[in-house]
């Protein structure tokens, strides 16, 4: 990839170069990234503009609730996620409805645009969202990626990612369900720099030739004539 990949939060003031990148179908079927947000019947109702007008309002509202991709300054990929809680319809899978109680960060959708897939974007995402991840609190990101080595799959069918690419990541296999793959990842906290204290010259003997000129030039600064003499004498 010769042009520079930089990644970014999606926020209100990048919501039309979402619109760019997805097109008049919202990548497909109307979706506009809200498939795993609300039950199949209201996301069947709502298919087009409603859907639209949903993933607005969540950018408009915050947190953003994923990452887009530039290539200068062109959006060529995008990767949607956060906390588990609130994809109702991932929540009711019976393949990808939650292993156990650990509370989660999901990623939960990848799109690339056509020109620019099979070159690294969906990888720079993945990256991309663990650390926002882990910078936002998240303790272990969740997966639900195809497995290619036991189906063909289209680009459109696997818009969740790919299993090699999770593996790739550091992803572990934590359950599958009817050969679903569900991935896990544990995020050690954000490395913090160390406190350092602030910087005290050492303690010097009093009788040091550091302090004497010390006080030499206090003496010399501060002193009125008649008390310097005495000092200097003693010293």
């Amino acid at each position: 990839m010769a042009a520079a990949l930089r990644i970014e939060p999606l926020t209100p003031e990048r919501w039309n170069d979402l619109v760019a990148l997805f097109g008049p179908n919202g990548t497909c079927s109307g979706c506009w990234c809200t498939w795993w947000l609300k039950p199949a019947k209201e996301w069947d109702r709502d298919a087009g503009d409603a859907n639209r007008r949903q993933l607005q309002r969540l950018v408009r509202e915050g947190p953003p609730p994923g990452l887009l991709a530039y290539l200068d300054d062109e959006p060529v990929g995008w990767c949607a996620l956060a906390p588990r809680d609130g994809y109702a319809r991932l929540n009711r899978s019976p393949k990808l409805k939650p292993i156990d109680d650990t509370s989660v960060w999901a990623v939960t959708c990848f799109f690339i645009h056509r020109k620019h897939r099979a070159v690294g974007v969906a990888t720079a995402l993945l990256d991309a969202a663990i650390a926002w991840a882990r910078e936002h609190g998240a303790s272990v990101v969740e997966g639900y990626p195809i497995d290619t080595s036991t189906r063909v799959t289209s680009n459109a069918a696997a818009f969740t990612g790919t299993l090699d690419m999770f593996e790739a990541a550091g992803f572990v296999e934590a359950a599958r369900r009817g050969g679903r793959p569900i991935v896990r990842r544990a995020l050690s906290p954000p490395l913090q720099p160390p406190l350092q204290p602030p910087l005290q010259p050492p303690l010097q003997p009093r009788g040091s030739p550091r302090m004497r000129s010390e006080m030499m030039f206090f003496c010399t600064s501060d002193v009125p004539p008649a008390i310097e003499a005495a000092l200097l004498h003693n010293h």
